[in-house]
C-alpha cells in the first residue's frame, strides 16, 4: 500500500496513542511489529516499538491474516469489544458481534446473512470492507483467542479447550495454532506451575475500558435480584445458568463475576459444566455487564447533565443489561406500573412455581428462571397458572405472548438484532407499551438510545417538566439516551 501523506497523518495518530498507552483506544486498533511478527494492544507494556516498524488494524483477526501473532505480555484476548451504539452501526459490525457471541457453535455463513436479513454474498463484501478479513477469517480468529485465554488462565486439557473454543477437532485445533501462533497450544503452559484450581470452575477475565463504575453496577442489579436466581454479596455477582448448546442440550451451572480494578477486568468463575457453552456464557456476561463501553465517549455525549445536578453524569457508569433476555422481558411486564420491589417478589413467585432446580456450589442459588418453552408447556389458560401468584390476567397474557413471539423466532433479542425494529414487533403484541418496548429494549438488546419519559423515577428526577420537556431534553443526550435513564434513578437514592 502506498504510503500516502493522509495514511501516514492516520499512522501518527495512531503511534501517539500507543506511545500515550491510552485506555481509551483498546480494543480500537491493534499495532503489529514488522521486527518481531507480534501484535499487541495499543496499552501494551512493553518497549514501544520505531514507528517505522508499526503496521495498524482494526481487528485482531485482520493481525493475524497479516501474518502477525498474539503477544504474550498484553494478551490481546482481553481486550474489550465495540460499543454496542457502533456494533448496531453497520451490517457488517452486527455480523461481526453475532461471531463473537457465537463462536462456539457451528453457524454457517449462509444461516449468519439469512439472521441478518441479507445474502451471504453481500455480508462477505461488507465485511470485507469494514474488517480487512473474511467472516471465515475473523471467527477463526475469535476461537483462537478464546483458546489462549483458556489455556493461559485455566487447568483445562488441550482436548477440552479445543473444543470449548469451537474446534470440530483436536487436530484441526493444534495446525490452526500452530499455524497462526507458531506455537503448540502446551507452549504457553511451559515453565508455569499447575495450579490447585478446584476442578469444578473455570476462572477468565474479560477486559474494560476504564474507568467502571462497579460499586453503581452491584447496586442496580442488587435491587433487582431475583431471589434463588442471582445473589449479589462481598461485591461479586452469582447466578444459577442453564443455556443449551451446539445440539440442543441444556447445561446448568452457575457463574460469578467480580471486580478486578487494577487490571481493567472482570474475573468470571463457571462451573466446569458449563464448558460446552462457555463462549455463550462469555458473551452474556459482557451484555450484562456493559464491556464494549467507551465511557469517555459517552461522557462527553452527556456532559451537559451536570447543568441540571452536580455529578449527575459521572464517568465510568455502565448500561446493566441482562443475561437471560426472556427473564428480563418478563420482569418488565411485571414491573408495569408497580414498583421495583414489588416486581422482584412477583419474579420470585414465578421462579419458585415454575423455575428449573439446578445444583450449585453457592449459597441461594437454587433455580434458573423458566424458559419460553416452559411457560408454554404449561396447561390450560395461562391466568390460572399466573394468577394466584399475584399476576394479573393481562400481564400473564402478555408473558405468554412474548414467550409465544420468542419461540417462533419472531422477535430477536440477540446480539445481530436491531432494536428499533425489534421495539415495534413488541408494540404489537397485547399488553407492551411504548415504556415496556423501550425498557426492554434498552436493558435485553444493550440499546443505548432508549427513553422513557413516562416512568415514574424519570418524571420524579425531571420534574416539574411535562413528557415533551423531558423529550426534547433528552434528544441532546442522544445517542447515550439510556445511560442518561441511568444517571436519572442514580440521582434518587
Amino acid at each position: 500500500m502506498e504510503k500516502t501523506s493522509t495514511a501516514n497523518d492516520g499512522r501518527s495518530a495512531f503511534y501517539a496513542a500507543l506511545k500515550a498507552r491510552d485506555a481509551r483506544f483498546d480494543g480500537r486498533f491493534f499495532v503489529a511489529v514488522s521486527s518481531t511478527g507480534i501484535y499487541c494492544r495499543p496499552i501494551c507494556s512493553a518497549k514501544i516499538p520505531k514507528f517505522e516498524n508499526c503496521s495498524f488494524h482494526r481487528t485482531a483477526a485482520a493481525a493475524e491474516q497479516a501474518g502477525y501473532r498474539p503477544c504474550l505480555l498484553c494478551r490481546p484476548e482481553l481486550a474489550p469489544g465495540n460499543a454496542p451504539i457502533d456494533a448496531s452501526a453497520s451490517l457488517a459490525r452486527r455480523a461481526a458481534k453475532l461471531l463473537e457471541d457465537n463462536s462456539g457453535s457451528d453457524t454457517t455463513l449462509e444461516e449468519l446473512a439469512q439472521r441478518l436479513g441479507c445474502t451471504d454474498r453481500h455480508l462477505r463484501r461488507v465485511f470485507a470492507a469494514e474488517f480487512s478479513v473474511t467472516p471465515v477469517q475473523y471467527l477463526q480468529t475469535c476461537r483462537l483467542l478464546l483458546a489462549k485465554n483458556l489455556l493461559t488462565d485455566t487447568d483445562l486439557s488441550v482436548v477440552d479447550v479445543a473444543m470449548a473454543s469451537g474446534f470440530g477437532s483436536l487436530r484441526r485445533f493444534n495446525a490452526l495454532f500452530k499455524s497462526q501462533y507458531r506455537l503448540v497450544p502446551t507452549a504457553l503452559r511451559r515453565g508455569k506451575a499447575k495450579r490447585a484450581e478446584p476442578a469444578a470452575q473455570i476462572n477468565l477475565t474479560l477486559g474494560y475500558r476504564p474507568p467502571y463504575q462497579w460499586d453503581a453496577m452491584l447496586a442496580f442489579l442488587a435491587s433487582r435480584a431475583i431471589p434463588g436466581v442471582e445473589v449479589i454479596q462481598d461485591g461479586t455477582y452469582a447466578r444459577a445458568v442453564v443455556l443449551a448448546g451446539s445440539d440442543g442440550a441444556p447445561h446448568c451451572g452457575w457463574i460469578r463475576v467480580g471486580h478486578l480494578l487494577q487490571k481493567s477486568a472482570l474475573n468470571v468463575q463457571a462451573s466446569v459444566s458449563l464448558l460446552p457453552v462457555l463462549p455463550l456464557v462469555l458473551a452474556r456476561v459482557r451484555h450484562l455487564f456493559d464491556l464494549g463501553c467507551d465511557p469517555q465517549a459517552v461522557h462527553e455525549g452527556l456532559r451537559t447533565m451536570n447543568d441540571l445536578a452536580p455529578d449527575l453524569q459521572v464517568l465510568g457508569r455502565r448500561l446493566p443489561g441482562s443475561f437471560d433476555p426472556f427473564e428480563m422481558a418478563v420482569r418488565a411486564v411485571l414491573g408495569q406500573q408497580i414498583t421495583v420491589g414489588a416486581a422482584r417478589t412477583l419474579a420470585a413467585r414465578i421462579v419458585n412455581h415454575y423455575g428449573t432446580p439446578v445444583q450449585t456450589s453457592i449459597a441461594g442459588l437454587t433455580h434458573v428462571f423458566p424458559s419460553p418453552e416452559r411457560i408454554l408447556a404449561l396447561e390450560g389458560g395461562i391466568e390460572s397458572h399466573m394468577g394466584p401468584l399475584g399476576v394479573i390476567r393481562t400481564r400473564a397474557r402478555t408473558i405468554r405472548a412474548l414467550a409465544q413471539a420468542l419461540v417462533a423466532q419472531d422477535l430477536d433479542f440477540g446480539s445481530g438484532a436491531e432494536p428499533e425494529r425489534e421495539v415495534e414487533k413488541l408494540l404489537e403484541l397485547p399488553g407492551i407499551g411504548p415504556w415496556t418496548a423501550q425498557y426492554i429494549a434498552m436493558r435485553a438488546m444493550a440499546w443505548s438510545d432508549a427513553f422513557l419519559p413516562t416512568d415514574y423515577g424519570i418524571k420524579k428526577a425531571l420534574a416539574p417538566r411535562t413528557p415533551k420537556q423531558m423529550e426534547a431534553l433528552a434528544q441532546g443526550w442522544s445517542p447515550w439516551r439510556s445511560y442518561a435513564m441511568i444517571n436519572l434513578w442514580n440521582s434518587l437514592h
